[in-house]
């Protein structure tokens, strides 16, 4: 038999030196080919390195080179900027997806210029959505500065008193917009369009709730405005937990508190006053219900003006509610109306016009009484 091949070695028998120098030397050939293929790959990666860093550097400096533009660096534009273009950014976008809209505006040169301002500057956080009016052209630092400044945002604000009549809206909405009073009167015909439930027969008064509105650029029409502030009324009447059958009654009563009373914890007390006037048949007998149909101030009525009957709005002549809301009121009369702080009051009268200090009465003598205090006043502050 040949000694070519290597012979097992049997159980119990020793392995002989020759065989045990043979396995050493195949180990150490395996070590040295491990070694081998280690320092090539080694040799492989530094080169790619190498190849991949000269690539780099050459891509960086193209520009310079050969003349065209650099696909790696971040291309940004000199500035400062040409002509305005309005950009919207939307609720939620990340500094990349805002790029991105600037780059396709032709704002910014690159998203990646953009990012890298975006994540430059700490402020970044608080960019607002919205439309911005920004320029074409513009270096991408810039960009976001002006994005951060909030400066660049295009938007209309109205801001309504608590109190005010439809009219009154109407006046501060045309000087706001330039839309004049007439196109929201058009617009008002439209219930539909604007969204007036049905319970208030189509009338608007009491309906526009008094609040700061913030208005986009396609959102400043008159529609569009008159059909936010009805759905503000209905959303807080919701929340005050009016029925939707109750919200004309609510509105009206409210309207009367609203232009009544000048302190916030005069208003429950108010509001059961009236209630109680109701509930006993007696007149309102509310000074701000006969001056909103005659069309002028509180402080101009007349006794004529109290006695006339043909004023629809003459709660001294005419039982129950006026046809309508007088005014708009904010939510505080609104909660007021559905919170009446219990009591028997069935009067009530300003003792302090400068402050407007409140007294409410239960009869007709202590009635009187703060009627007289309020005269005193008056006359010591010829008033």
């Amino acid at each position: 038999m040949t000694d070519l091949f290597d012979r097992p070695t049997l159980d119990g028998e020793a392995p002989s030196r020759s065989s045990r120098a043979d396995q050493r030397a195949r180990r150490a050939a395996k070590k040295r080919r491990a070694r081998r293929r280690r320092r090539t790959l080694a040799v492989v990666l530094i080169s790619l390195l190498v190849v991949g860093g000269a690539g780099y550097l050459l891509l960086t400096n193209a520009t310079n080179l050969f003349g065209f533009d650099n696909p790696v660096a971040a291309k940004d534009y000199a500035g400062p900027g040409t002509e305005p273009v309005d950009v919207a950014i939307e609720p939620g976008s990340t500094g990349r997806e805002m790029g991105q809209t600037l780059v396709d505006a032709g704002v910014v040169a690159s998203t990646a210029a953009f990012v890298s301002a975006f994540e430059g500057n700490p402020e970044a956080g608080t960019i607002q959505a919205g439309t911005h009016t920004l320029l074409r052209g513009m270096p991408a630092k810039d960009a976001v500065a002006r994005l951060v400044a909030n400066d660049s945002r295009v938007e209309t604000r109205i801001t309504i008193p608590e109190g005010w009549t439809a009219d009154q809206i109407l006046e501060r909405a045309s000087s706001v917009t330039g839309i004049p009073v007439a196109d929201f009167e058009a617009a008002m015909e439209d219930t539909d369009a604007t969204g007036l439930p049905a319970e208030a027969d189509g009338k608007y008064e009491g309906w526009l709730y008094p609040t700061t509105y913030v208005l986009e650029p396609d959102e400043v029409n008159a529609t569009g405005i008159v059909q936010r502030m009805v759905n503000q009324t209905t959303l807080q009447l919701d929340e005050a937990g009016v029925a939707p059958e109750d919200r004309e009654t609510v509105l009206n009563k409210a309207a009367l508190i609203e232009r009544e009373a000048k302190y916030a914890p005069d208003r429950p007390k108010m509001a059961q006053a009236i209630q109680n006037r109701l509930d006993t048949g007696k007149p309102l007998e509310i000074d701000a219900a006969v001056a909103y149909g005659l069309g002028k101030s509180g402080t101009e009525l007349t006794r004529a003006d109290t006695d006339d009957p043909d004023n629809p709005f003459n709660t001294y002549e005419h039982t129950g509610l006026p046809p309508t809301p007088i005014a708009n009121p904010g939510m505080e009369s609104i909660e007021a109306v559905m919170n009446p702080e219990p009591g028997d009051w069935i009067f009530w009268t300003a003792v302090n016009l400068d402050t407007g200090e409140t007294k409410f009465a239960s009869t007709f003598e202590e009635h009187q009484q703060n009627v007289a205090e309020l005269r005193q006043w008056q006359d010591e502050n010829d008033r």
